[in-house]
């Protein structure tokens, strides 16, 4: 990772030493305590760079009140004090005094969730910070299934121009968490039974073939690949990080089909997976069982690859990816066993 900008590179250096504590296992809490900030701030970065590798690291968004270049928060109460004055002291122009001075002022839209404003440097930024917002609001149930996104209310809300809200509400359209309907406007992606019935239908066919295949011929690392993830699942849940677990989650079962030996299976699982995002993103957004069990759901499924009985790994699976293990292991005698 190259650290070119000389205003950034303390924030970058930061950010690393984040990711790599995480990748060593420990939970945001363990990390925030070591790097003396906040889990919050620990699992917004792990996010990024697993969405976006090092480049996910660069210019990320803040929370807290608007800072000057110098990390320097703006005044607020107490006696007022001029922007010339203030453009003096911080070394900038008071355009930007003015500018940022608004933004710590900004009006939120009561109907949607309370963010906390930023100030990125560039456009770009801009349209990540809402685009994650809105869809972490999706992702943790916020906005539950239905709810209308309206472009004007994000960009009140995050304090940003319609630009930026609008470019988010269209990524994640593509990815299918939000469905435009003609004349009516943009809603939070709701799934049918049915269409939840198919995909789960798509994913125990995949799967199960992946895991015949893979189980008792992967090796000591590629096991050890699986169990970091639901590592990662473990820690998520003890911070309650459901946006972290999700992703982890995904990570696991796409590394599944990796392992399968056929790079057709990972094709298709590719063109499933949008499908399996909407489904545990939306159709189960309010889910309030037992994080924790959820990992060691997947922890059996690792224990079953790891084993030689193809038929044990593949009934796991099965009861797995039709949502009959959410809260006990399934029996042998399970309906859904082949």
């Amino acid at each position: 990772m190259e650290l070119t900008d000389s205003v950034d590179s303390p924030s970058l250096a930061l950010r690393a030493k984040i990711v790599l504590m995480c990748a060593d296992g420990r939970s945001n809490k363990d990390v925030a305590t070591a790097l003396d900030i906040t889990p919050a701030t620990v699992g917004k970065w792990r996010r990024r760079f697993d969405r976006l590798g090092s480049s996910g690291l660069r210019d990320g968004v803040r929370g807290g009140r608007p800072r000057l270049l110098d990390g320097t928060r703006l005044p607020t109460g107490g006696q007022p004090v001029g922007t010339r004055e203030l453009a003096a002291r911080f070394g900038v122009s008071q355009s930007t005094i003015s500018r940022r001075t608004r933004e710590t002022t900004v009006h939120r839209h009561p109907r949607l969730p309370d963010p906390v404003p930023v100030v990125p440097r560039e456009a770009a930024l801009l349209s990540d910070h809402a685009y994650e917002a809105l869809r972490g609001w999706i992702i943790t149930g916020q906005l539950p299934p239905g709810s209308r996104i309206v472009e004007s209310d994000v960009a009140t809300t995050l304090g940003t121009s319609q630009t930026p809200a609008r470019e988010a509400i269209r990524r994640l359209a593509l990815e299918g968490l939000i469905t435009h309907r003609p004349r009516l406007g943009n809603f939070v992606t709701e799934i049918s039974q049915v269409e939840a019935r198919e995909a789960r239908e798509a994913r125990v066919l995949l799967e199960t073939a992946a895991a015949r295949r893979a189980t008792g011929k992967l090796t000591p690392a590629e096991i050890s690949r699986l169990r970091l993830e639901v590592t990662h699942m473990r820690n998520a849940a003890k911070s309650n990080d459901i946006i972290a677990f999700r992703e982890a989650d995904l990570r696991f079962h796409r590394l599944v089909c990796a392992l399968g030996g056929n790079s057709m299976l990972l094709r298709l699982w590719a063109t499933v997976e949008p499908a399996l995002w909407q489904l545990q993103v939306v159709a189960n957004a309010r889910f309030t069982g037992d994080w924790n069990l959820m990992a060691t759901r997947h922890s059996e499924l690792v224990d079953a690859l790891a084993g030689h009985d193809p038929n044990e790994a593949v009934r796991l699976f099965t009861a797995h990816g039709m949502g009959q293990s959410s809260t006990t292991r399934p029996r042998r005698s399970d309906p859904a066993s082949p």
